[in-house]
Parts: C-alpha cells; structure tokens; sequence
C-alpha cells in the first residue's frame, strides 16, 4: 500500500488522531494526504502538519453533523472524488459517514468516532427528535456502503448497532497517542491541581459537573476548552477557565496536574483521558461502557449524574496521596497499550481486507 486519502476535520479529537496515524504511515512509507472540511484549521494545527511532514488540503465544507449541512456535503463529496482522480488512493479512509456512498472506484473503510444519535441518547436518554431524520439515514446508507467500519471501543460498535441495525464488517481499532511512546517509567512531580479538557459546549463531555462541586474541593480546579456553556459559569469559585490550548500547552497541563476528571456522559474512546493517563494523573471517570472497557482497574468511576459522588471521589484522591499515586500507576501502566504504532499498523492489517480496483493493496 502507498498512498491514503483520509478526511478530517480540525475541531477535536478526530483532528489529532488523523495528523498522529498520517505521521506514523509516512513512516512507514505511507503518503497520506488529509483532506480537512470544517472550520479552518489554525495556525498551531497548520504548523504541527508541516512540522511532521502530513500533506493537508483544506475546504471550509460544513460537517455532515452540524446544522442543515447537505448542499455542503454534496459539495463536498465532489471535491473529496476530484482529490480521489488526481491522487489514486489505494485506500480511502472516511472519519465521518456520508461521502461512503460516493462512487469510489473501491470501497471505503468508515471510522465511526461518534454520532448524533449516540451522543443525543447518552445526553438527553431519548432518540434524537425528527430533525435528525435525514442525518440518521445518511449514516446508515454510509454504514452500509462501507466495505469496513472501524470504532475506537467496543462500546462505539455497539451504539451503532443499536442507533442505525446491521451493516457489513467491522472492526474495533483503539486510538493511540505519540506521547505514549515518550512516557517515563515513573510518576512525575506534580502540582495540587485537577484538570479537566474539553469543548464546554458539548454537553456530552459533562464538564459542568466539575465546575459545580469545585468549591466543595480543597485543590483548585482548572479547566482547558473552546467555546461556551450555558451550565459552566464565566468564573465558579475554584475554577480556573484556560480557553482552547495549543497542543504544547495541554501537554504542561497533563504533566503538572495531579488529578484529571472526565465525568463523561458520552465518550467513545477518551484521547484526552488518554493523554492524562500517560502523563501520570490519577483519573476519575463517568461510569460509561466505553470508559470502562479502557480504564477497568486503572480509574476511579463514578455515575455522570451524581456530583456528589463526583465531589467525595475527587476529594478523596486529594485526601490520599498513596491512593492517588497508586492509580496514577495504575492509569500510566494501562496507557501504554495505547501507542501510535500499535494503531497505524492495526490500520494497516485492516485496509488489506479492503479489495484494491487496481490491485495496489499488497501483502
């Protein structure tokens, strides 16, 4: 195999995976080209793309899972077969669900980081209103398109099975993070500080509920993510707001704090539970399958709705160092199954059960 066409999009996780599984193929003599819709990448998305040699191009295209977005995903699907004619792929790889229907001269593989339905379930506990209708039958015409789904857990295939019936194969295909591979082999100094990350307007990621029962904490609490929330307040007591972080910065924040939080109401891997974990933070974690399918034994879980577990379980960890740095352990052992290598050559393996139209896709 030698080259991979591979949509992205720069406004979370999926931003981080494609630019971290890119960079591995090209090491393994891979040309991967990222073709990125959505909001406009930014300066530190583009420099860290030129800096690790991935190959972007760039269309401001709506997201299939934003609000009425088809005349941009119809746009969008011509460009994605104009790129497709000029750079022969022999694999095209899909981080999202529509365009699996295009006329691609072989079948693409889907990766299935999320979806509306799921996270409208996990959020509200009922199906999606009928607004998600066409949405809901774009997923599953491109679920069933696909010559293969891939999912990040378990957890992920099952809600999918669940939200959209049957489709064709499938595969379950963990994310990896590169600081995984530069871990230490023991727990770094840390700062009395608990962290937590992500875009506060996601309701799924339950960031409110640490911002509630910070001030019952004796640490304070700080909190790195893009955009507003009417349940987070502009400035709780014992709450720090840092706004989006470069990739740099996040990285201090993982290595300094000695606790991170994920009340997650819906996660379907967890990069940034990840990341904390191999950066040596004990972690609390809602009580969700895909969590536990990862973090078993390695975290403390606690019901995304109850905030007064919440409070006494991070509390707890505050009150007892030895119990803290025993899950930090704990969390940094399990961690380092988690790899960028172990990811792109899971991939790998895969897309060679994808039938090449030319014959490229070789053992």
């Amino acid at each position: 195999m030698r080259r991979v066409l591979m949509t992205a999009d720069a406004v979370g996780g999926v931003w981080q995976y494609s630019l971290d599984l890119a960079s591995a193929f090209g090491e393994r003599g891979i040309e991967t080209t990222l073709a990125v819709m959505g909001p406009s990448m930014n300066a530190g998305q583009r420099d860290e793309a030129v800096r690790r040699g991935v190959h972007v191009v760039e269309a401001p295209y709506q997201l299939e899972w934003t609000e009425s977005p088809w005349d941009d995903v119809e746009r969008a699907g011509d460009w994605l077969l104009e790129l497709a004619a000029a750079l022969h792929p022999d694999i095209v790889h899909l981080n999202g669900y529509c365009h699996a229907v295009l006329p691609w001269k072989s079948r693409p593989v889907v990766v299935a980081h999320s979806c509306v339905r799921s996270w409208w379930r996990a959020v509200h506990g009922v199906a999606a209103p009928p607004e998600w209708d066409r949405y809901t039958g774009a997923v599953m015409e491109g679920l069933r398109a696909a010559h293969l789904v891939v999912a990040p857990s378990f957890a992920m295939i099952s809600m999918l099975h669940d939200e959209y019936g049957a489709f064709g194969p499938w595969c379950v295909i963990p994310n990896g993070r590169a600081i995984v591979e530069h871990m230490t082999d023991s727990v770094p100094l840390k700062s009395d500080v608990v962290f937590a990350a992500g875009r506060l307007w996601d309701r799924g990621k339950n960031i409110a509920a640490l911002s509630s029962i910070a001030h019952e904490l004796t640490w304070p609490v700080v909190i790195a993510g893009e955009g507003e929330a009417d349940a987070v307040d502009a400035a709780p007591a014992g709450v720090t707001r840092l706004g989006g972080l470069d990739s740099a910065t996040m990285a201090h924040w993982y290595a300094r704090a000695s606790i991170y939080v994920s009340p997650a109401l819906y996660e379907p891997f967890g990069l940034s539970v990840l990341e904390a974990a191999a950066s040596g933070c004990a972690l609390v974690l809602g009580d969700i399958p895909s969590l536990r399918e990862n973090w078993s034994d390695a975290a403390l879980f606690v019901s995304p709705g109850d905030r007064r577990a919440l409070a006494r379980a991070v509390q707890g960890l505050i009150d007892c160092p030895t119990e803290r740095r025993q899950l930090a352990i704990r969390a940094m052992d399990r961690s380092r199954q988690f790899t960028v290598s172990r990811m792109a050559d899971a991939y790998i393996e895969a897309y060679h059960t994808v039938p090449s139209h030319a014959g490229l896709v070789q053992g």
